[in-house]
């Protein structure tokens, strides 16, 4: 049944070819990837607000608000059993970090099930209260449609990883329903290189997915009411800029920190109890840390500035300024730690709201402490939407992506150059600091990153050595006499050979050159043995190394062929440079081609 399926399919996309060309056809592709991913932002969405809506107004108890304190681990514990109870062919992985490696090393191959299995458990744990954004797996699910679409109509990796991007960037779109964002965003992070047939649809896509969530969801994130900004305040924005670049430094290490601290746990049920018992006393002192925390960002852009106290145990303090300043100060460090410790317990989630709603805390933070210092007189909601942009810029390393998302879900166009002012300068501080995002570090660190910058190291990169062994060799025992293999050597194509110890260890090669020069006119053919005649390797390779250190290998023993061995030193194959030049050159123009 199956086989009949995918060859129906093939004939299908076959006579599909022959009507239209794979340009064209991708602005169809792309369109529908566009209307599946903007489904999904919308599915995603309601059923957070659902659950939020339903803890927080759908039941009334005296003591309700107590439960806040287990909800979060409930959250985290129903996304975790459902991960292990229901994803058990594929693996599931969260943030961009396994999106970026997929583009790079397994040919824009998403497993389907993140389609569906991001929402679900996103929706449980942000809908739970856990301290995290929707964004990074609305990306990974708008990415997995785009990806299935192309591998069912055939299309070539260039073409399915651009509808890969048509899908993340349409689930932002989706999310925020700011399709410039969503184009900026998939450029930015997912496609460096990019030309305009590419541009096309990503344009429509983004488009499309906007227009479908704007179908369910038609009011806008945030409303910003301002009347431009002022030559003045210029100074006060890089001030801004610095203090952003300076915490996403912070934020970075506290990333590592808990994420490693939580990896020393063992068993993942003891995380999740630890992790949610953790979050749930932060929500319950910071009410504010309860899921994505855009409600605060709204309440504060439209002048509530107490919002940040209200609600939690010092709420009958919310009107004096001082308390307000300290408690926001806190609250920052505090949603830093609760993010960090939803991902780390097993929740699903990402970075990207966490990111904008510390943003807009430290722009509240200074432009509220200016004005209640007297220094002078800033515009709060200004300083609230730069922060937002710089932090974005700042933790991950899209600034385009940080200016244009918050020009278009505030309508602060007005802002553009304070915008432009303290996201260029808070990303200089923090990639200063940190060459690499909290997405691409991973990546960087194992060799796996897609660098523009070294596009031979990237190719090389690509390229596994276990698929360029060469395993057709005779192999030969040290303990051999020459007679008695000498048939076998001379019909042989090849003109050297591996000599395997008693242990199946790799001992030396032999040449047929070296066992033609002993066996003429040698009265003493009968006693030579493959031990007297192999010579050393110039070098050995194992099956681990990287093709970057192969190849450096080989230039400088000026050799063309290696033997290549396995972590216990036994012989698997040779590698040859032919080889290797010959999938690096199709590599290379796969990679050209990817977005022409």
């Amino acid at each position: 049944m199956y086989v009949k399926m995918v060859s129906y399919i093939d004939a299908i996309n076959q006579y599909r070819r022959t009507k239209i060309s794979n340009r064209n056809f991708l602005v169809f592709a792309a369109l529908v990837v566009g209307v599946l991913a903007g489904l999904a932002a919308s599915l995603l969405k309601s059923l957070t607000q659902s659950i939020e809506h339903f803890l927080q107004e759908g039941f009334h108890w005296q003591y309700k608000y107590y439960l806040f304190l287990v909800f979060p681990t409930i959250g985290i514990l129903l996304s975790v059993m459902y991960v292990r109870r229901f994803i058990r062919k594929g693996k599931f992985e969260t943030g961009l970090t396994p999106l970026l490696y997929t583009i790079s090393k397994k040919s824009s191959r998403v497993e389907p099930h993140n389609i569906y299995s991001q929402i679900i458990t996103a929706a449980l744990t942000v809908g739970f209260g856990g301290s995290t954004g929707l964004e990074a797996p609305i990306v990974t699910s708008g990415a997995g449609i785009g990806s299935v679409v192309g591998r069912f109509l055939g299309l070539s990796y260039r073409e399915t990883t651009l509808l890969l991007a048509c899908g993340a960037a349409a689930g932002i779109a989706g999310a925020f329903n700011s399709p410039i964002a969503g184009i900026v965003f998939a450029v930015e992070i997912l496609l460096p290189e990019f030309s305009i047939p590419a541009f096309i649809p990503l344009l429509l896509s983004s488009a499309t997915a906007a227009v479908v969530a704007r179908m369910f969801y038609s009011e806008q994130l945030f409303f910003l009411v301002t009347e431009g900004w002022q030559y003045k305040a210029l100074g006060w924005y890089v001030v801004l800029a610095v203090l952003i670049g300076f915490f996403s430094i912070f934020f970075n290490k506290s990333y590592y920190f808990i994420k490693h601290s939580f990896y020393k746990i063992k068993g993942p049920y003891h995380k999740v109890v630890i992790g949610g018992l953790l979050l749930g006393a932060m929500v319950f002192l910071f009410p504010t840390l309860y899921g994505e925390g855009y409600v605060t960002i709204k309440n504060l852009l439209g002048g509530n500035y107490s919002v940040v106290v209200t609600n939690s145990i010092f709420s009958s303090y919310s009107n004096i300024p001082v308390v307000i300043i300290l408690f926001t100060a806190v609250t920052m460090f505090a949603k830093t730690a609760a993010t960090l410790i939803t991902l780390s317990a097993g929740g699903n989630g990402g970075i990207f709201a966490p990111s904008l709603i510390l943003g807009g805390l430290m722009g509240f933070l200074l432009a509220f402490t200016i004005n209640t210092l007297g220094i002078a007189h800033v515009n709060v909601a200004n300083f609230i939407v730069a922060g937002m942009a710089a932090s974005l810029s700042a933790i991950m390393h899209a600034p385009l992506t940080g200016i244009f998302l918050i020009a278009e879900i505030t309508g602060g166009y007005v802002l553009m150059v304070p915008l432009m002012i303290t996201s260029a300068i808070a990303y200089f501080i923090g990639r200063s600091a940190n060459r690499y995002s909290i997405y691409t570090k991973p990546l960087a660190e194992s060799g796996d990153l897609m660098s523009y910058e070294d596009k031979d190291s990237t190719v090389l990169n690509m390229m596994k050595l276990k698929y360029l062994v060469e395993t057709d060799y005779l192999s030969l025992n040290e303990e051999d006499t020459i007679p008695e293999r000498l048939n076998e050597v001379l019909q042989s194509k090849r003109n050297l050979f591996p000599v395997i110890g008693e242990d199946k260890t790799f001992k030396g090669l032999l040449y047929v050159e070296e066992v033609l020069k002993k066996a003429i006119d040698n009265p003493k053919i009968n006693e030579l043995t493959v031990q007297d005649l192999m010579q050393a390797a110039p070098d050995l390779i194992f099956i681990n190394d990287p093709l970057k250190t192969v190849l450096k290998k080989m230039d400088q023993e000026n050799a063309w062929l290696l033997p290549v061995l396995n972590e216990h030193e036994e012989f698997i194959g040779f590698v040859s440079k032919t080889a290797i030049l010959n999938k690096y050159r199709a590599l290379l123009i796969r990679q050209a081609d990817y977005m022409e």
